[in-house]
C-alpha cells in the first residue's frame, strides 16, 4: 500500500479498508498511561478511512474509581467520533496481585461474551494481558477469524521479577501466558526496541511477526503560558527549584526514594521542592510516610486544559523506578514531559529502557535509582546550571518533535493494519 493520508473532511470510511475493532481496559477519558494512545490510534484510523469500533472499560485509571457519569454495566457512545462500547468490570477497592489479576479476568469475561460484529483485524492492548490472552483466544476460535494484533505497553513476565512481586511460580506462570499469547498472535507491536528483543529472545516470538511503533506524544506543542500564574496556583515560590513528578503512584515507581530525598532537602534546608502530582494505589502509604516532610507536595490529577502548563511550570520533571526495574517498561509520561520543554532526571537503570530513552534524546540527567542523597545532587547541579538545564529541555524537545510524532506512528500502525 502507498502513503497513508488523513481523509478530508465529510468523506465517509472506506469500504476497502478493514473493519478494526481496539480492545483496551484503558481508553479516553482516562488521561494517563495506555488511555491516550488507544484513543488516538482509534480517532487517527478513522481519519484514514478506516471503519473503527472500540470495546472498552469504563475510565477509573489511576484513582481506582468509575468516574462520575460512567460504571454502567454496558454503554454505547462516540468517543471523539469513534463508536465505543464500554463494559463494566471488577473494581478492586485495594489493588494487589490478585485483586488486579481479578480485575483483568473480569473485563476478559466481558470480552468474550460481548458482541464484536465481525471485524477483520481487532486490535487488543496490553495490559490487560490476562483480558487478552482471553479475547485471543476467542478470536481464534471465531468462525470468521479476525487477523489478530497484540499492542504490548508493557511486558508482564519482566514486571513480577523487577519488581518482586512473584516467586520463581508466579514468574513461570506469567512468562506462560504472556509468551502463549503473543505467538498466539498474527502480529505484535511493541513500543520499545528491547521489548522487541524481549519477546523474540524470551518470549519466543517470530522476529518477522513483531514491529516497533514508539509512543507518540498525544499533546500538542506548548502554545505560550505564564508559568508564574501556574506556580502561584500551587504555591509554589519563585526561588524554589520545583521537581515534578507525574503520573501513577505504584509499586514500580518506588516514590518513597522521593519522600526520602525530600526529607534530605528538609534536613540540609535545600531551595527544592518534590511535587507528586497524580494518584495510584501507593498515594496513601506515601502520604503516611511523608507526614512530617514540608518540601514534598501531593497534587491531585489535573485536566488536560491544564496538565501541560503544569509540566512547564516546574524546573525539573522526574521519572522515578523502583530498584530492579530496568526494562519492563518505557514510561509514558516521558512523551509529555519533553513536550513541555523542561529537563528531565530519571532515578532508574543506568543501563535500563528508560534511561535509553533519555539518553538518546539527551534530554535529562540520569541517576542511580532508590539513592535520595544522588536524586537530590542532580536537581541542585541542574538548578546551578541554569544554561544546561534549558539546553537539555531543548533537546527534549527537538527530539519529541522530529522523533515522537503522531501521524508519523500512526501511520506505521496503519500501514501494519491494512498490509
Amino acid at each position: 500500500m502507498g502513503a497513508i493520508r488523513r481523509r478530508r473532511p465529510g468523506i465517509g470510511p472506506d469500504p476497502k479498508l478493514p473493519l478494526v475493532a481496539i480492545f483496551s481496559l484503558h481508553y479516553p477519558p482516562e488521561r494517563t498511561g495506555n488511555a491516550p494512545y488507544a484513543g488516538a490510534l482509534a480517532r487517527g484510523l478513522v481519519a484514514r478511512g478506516s471503519r473503527v469500533r472500540v470495546i472498552a472499560g469504563h475510565p477509573h485509571y489511576p484513582e481506582r474509581e468509575f468516574a462520575a457519569g460512567y460504571g454502567q454495566w454496558s454503554t454505547t457512545d462516540s468517543s471523539g467520533g469513534v463508536a465505543t462500547t464500554r463494559l463494566r468490570h471488577y473494581l478492586p477497592r485495594k489493588l494487589t496481585s490478585l485483586s488486579r489479576l481479578a480485575s483483568e479476568l473480569s473485563f476478559g469475561a466481558r470480552l468474550l461474551l460481548a458482541r464484536w460484529g465481525h471485524p477483520d483485524v481487532v486490535v487488543l492492548v496490553s495490559p490487560a494481558l490476562f483480558a487478552t490472552a482471553m479475547a485471543v483466544a476467542r478470536a481464534k476460535l471465531s468462525f470468521r477469524r479476525p487477523r489478530i494484533v497484540v499492542w504490548v505497553q508493557d511486558l508482564y513476565s519482566l514486571g513480577v521479577t523487577e519488581t518482586n512481586t512473584g516467586g520463581g511460580a508466579v514468574v513461570w506462570f506469567m512468562k506462560l501466558v504472556e509468551s502463549t499469547t503473543l505467538r498466539a498472535a498474527d502480529d505484535v507491536v511493541v513500543i520499545h526496541d528491547r521489548f522487541a528483543a524481549f519477546v523474540t529472545k524470551s518470549l519466543g516470538v517470530d522476529s518477522e511477526r513483531v514491529t516497533v511503533v514508539r509512543n507518540w506524544t498525544h499533546l500538542p506543542v506548548l502554545p505560550p503560558t505564564d508559568p508564574s500564574a501556574i506556580r502561584k496556583i500551587h504555591g509554589w515560590p519563585s526561588e524554589t527549584t520545583v521537581v515534578l513528578h507525574a503520573g501513577n503512584m505504584g509499586n514500580k515507581q518506588g516514590l518513597e526514594n522521593v519522600v526520602n530525598a525530600a526529607r534530605l532537602a528538609d534536613a540540609q534546608q535545600l531551595p527544592l521542592l518534590f511535587v507528586l502530582l497524580g494518584d495510584g494505589n501507593q498515594r496513601s502509604a506515601l502520604e503516611a510516610l511523608a507526614t512530617d516532610v514540608t518540601r514534598l507536595q501531593f497534587v491531585d490529577p489535573i485536566g488536560d486544559d491544564t496538565f501541560q502548563s503544569t509540566l512547564a511550570a516546574a524546573d525539573i520533571l522526574l521519572v522515578n523506578e523502583r530498584t530492579g526495574v530496568s526494562e519492563m517498561s518505557v514510561p509514558s509520561k516521558l512523551t509529555s514531559y519533553f513536550n513541555s520543554g523542561r529537563p528531565v532526571v530519571a532515578a532508574t537503570d543506568p543501563f535500563g529502557a528508560t534511561a535509553g530513552e533519555i539518553n538518546a534524546a539527551s534530554g535529562g540527567l540520569v541517576v542511580q535509582s532508590g539513592a535520595p542523597q544522588i536524586l537530590v545532587n542532580a536537581c541542585l547541579e541542574l538548578r546551578q546550571n541554569p544554561r544546561r538545564s534549558a539546553q537539555l529541555g531543548s533537546n527534549g524537545l527537538e527530539y519529541r518533535k522530529h522523533n515522537l510524532s503522531e501521524d508519523a506512528s500512526i501511520n506505521r500502525y496503519a500501514a501494519l493494519i491494512y498490509g
